[in-house]
């Protein structure tokens, strides 16, 4: 039986707080959907002190952009972007068109078909998140997107370098330095200096998700976004110290981000809350951290395997690292999770930044119906249907013809009797009564 040995103390969104993001996210975009940039700007200086005459960046400015970068950044961000692209693409060519004959002369398939604009946001505010840029930007264009939009919002009243390099270099077709739910609005629903977007794609804090939620329908998202989540799961031989370095590595996103640990093991949970305790005063983001720990971390201690696979897929996690003797048992016994990490050479770190597997990831438990981010969220699957052969056409005429009727949808059935009566079937008294006068060589 699990034993909580430390449990969360609060919940990650309260009521009252969720109602004044959404009713002031309502009102932001109501207000771009009237006023378009004029809205955007005013937005953009109050949230973000942050006013250009354009909000584009244009293609010389980003040149000189990504000249200022040190040359190491550059190679970095070209590793990451090429192991990315290398997974987008596999994920990819795994996708066939396909055509099948059902009967003689009846073709039946589907295509691929990539979204025409797509609008990637990438956070900033408190860090510039290039990895973002990789993620959302190269598994569009992979996919064959023919335009996406960039955009990310200043770092205290400065330019972001490193995540405006990491866009362009990605593939982006406009960069815009905007943030927050200006940004979003604008790329759903237009405005006169930005052309809309069909698809939203890319993490935010809470006030963006909640636009990307009320935007939902009118454009596609790829997930509704919460905190990040990370889950380990742990046996007897589990390193502590790495325990609760990982643990603390994803409390760092934010105050709200659950950090939680489920072990068959005892002596490992204790020695892993000791660690932290004695890790967080030290880490310069412990006024993130800290306060995840406090209020949303937990440690599970469960009798056997069975049971851990069981605890630990209740959770339906964003992050799953895996530190038993047998880590691919996972894949096996767990169903509920966005990204599994397996080993301990494996932290949600490498897919964060730098593995090439998509950090977009479901949370707040959407793991029990999707994954994550990849490049089939950019694809639509089409279908398409041809009959050649009368036969065919006839003997499905006479079917539609008697299932329609029985869901007394007489326009539907006339449709097929229509098809089965050209191609012989002279025995339909309401097309004999229609044609009888007619003139129509079509119906001759």
């Amino acid at each position: 039986m699990a034993r909580m040995l430390k449990s969360a103390t609060s919940k990650t969104f309260q009521d009252g707080a969720q109602l004044d993001v959404s009713s002031r996210v309502r009102e932001i975009i109501q207000d771009i959907r009237s006023h378009g940039d004029e809205a955007v700007a005013a937005y953009s200086r109050e949230f973000d002190k942050w006013d250009r005459e354009a909000y584009r960046l244009g293609d010389d400015e980003i040149a000189e952009i990504i000249a200022s970068l040190p040359p190491q950044v550059i190679e970095d961000i070209e590793f990451v972007q090429a192991q990315v692209r290398r997974f987008a693409q596999a994920q990819r060519d795994s996708m066939t068109d396909i055509e099948i004959e059902t009967l003689p002369g009846v073709h039946l398939g589907h295509r691929h078909v990539p979204i025409d604009a797509v609008g990637a946001y990438i956070p900033g505010g408190r860090y510039p998140l290039t990895a973002s840029a990789h993620m959302t930007i190269i598994t569009a264009k992979v996919a064959g997107v023919p335009r996406v939009v960039a955009c990310t919002p200043p770092i205290k009243g400065e330019i972001p370098a490193a995540t405006v390099a990491a866009a362009k270099l990605a593939g982006a077709d406009e960069i815009w330095i905007l943030g927050g739910v200006q940004a979003v609005a604008a790329m759903a629903v237009g405005t006169d200096s930005m052309a809309k977007v069909n698809l939203l794609a890319g993490p935010g804090n809470a006030y963006v998700a909640e636009a990307k939620r009320q935007l939902f329908g009118e454009v596609g998202i790829d997930l509704f976004a919460g905190p990040t989540e990370i889950l380990i799961l742990a046996d007897d031989d589990a390193d502590p110290f790495t325990i609760a370095v990982d643990l603390l590595s994803q409390a760092e996103h934010g105050p709200d981000s659950p950090a939680v640990l489920v072990t068959t093991s005892e002596a490992v949970a204790t020695q892993v809350m000791e660690l932290v305790d004695r890790i967080l005063p030290g880490l310069s983001t412990n006024d993130l951290a800290g306060p995840a720990w406090r209020d949303h971390g937990q440690v599970v201690v469960v009798d056997d395997l069975d049971e851990l696979w069981t605890v630990g897929d209740s959770y339906a996690s964003e992050h799953v690292q895996v530190f038993t003797v047998d880590p691919r048992q996972a894949l096996e016994r767990m169903q509920n999770y966005g990204a599994l990490f397996l080993g301990e050479n494996t932290c949600v770190s490498y897919g964060d930044k730098v593995i090439g597997t998509n950090h977009v990831l479901p949370t707040l438990g959407a793991a029990r119906y999707t994954g994550g981010l990849w490049v089939g969220k950019y694809l639509k699957t089409v279908t398409y249907q041809e009959v050649t052969d009368t036969a065919s056409s006839s003997e499905l005429g006479l079917v539609c013809g008697r299932a329609a009727r029985v869901e007394l949808f007489e326009g539907h059935a006339r449709s097929g009797d229509v098809r089965a009566w050209r191609h012989g079937n002279k025995s339909f008294e309401w097309i004999e009564a229609a044609t009888a006068s007619s003139s129509s060589s079509v119906l001759a």
